[in-house]
């Protein structure tokens, strides 16, 4: 289950894995395995985590960027060429070719790079706050299950 969980935090800082979903099935699958009352409740609860640190990781990064003024095409075409990315460089390729798609959106949309390259500095330090957001769900899920499992 440790294993579990540290393969699934290096999923969410690393987009190879589901690392959300490869920690709370360990978690839960945990629960089922040792089916006592406070197995449960940390599933529970970290699954609760899980969840609410993706919605976060949605949610937070986004209204960054619409306040920013980053459009929500540009990120659909980041977020396109990240998909593209990924298949064609693996590991790094989605959030270099998110990158890239905003950029190349970006200046097809501004037609000047200063103006292009700050939306794009924008949009990495959303990616950035996501992953963070991301990697303190996993962290805290993970813990929460080990904790439990040190005291039980």
């Amino acid at each position: 289950m440790a294993l579990a969980c540290a393969v699934g935090i290096l999923g969410v800082v690393v987009p190879v894995l589901p690392g959300d979903i490869l920690i709370g099935g360990a978690i839960v699958l945990w629960a089922v395995v040792e089916r006592s009352a406070v197995s449960w409740v940390v599933a529970v609860v970290a699954v609760c985590v899980l969840v609410l640190g993706h919605v976060l990781t949605v949610l937070v990064p986004g209204r960054r960027l619409t306040a920013a003024g980053v459009p929500k095409l540009v990120l659909l075409a980041g977020g396109a060429l990240g998909i593209v990315g990924f298949f064609v460089v693996p590991v790094v390729g989605l959030p270099v070719g998110f990158v890239l798609g905003v950029y190349l959106a970006e200046i097809a949309r501004l037609r000047e790079h200063s103006a292009a390259w700050t939306t794009t500095v924008e949009a990495m330090k959303g990616t950035g706050l996501a992953v963070l957001i991301g990697l303190c769900a996993a962290v805290l899920a993970t813990t929460v299950w080990a904790v439990a499992a040190i005291t039980t």
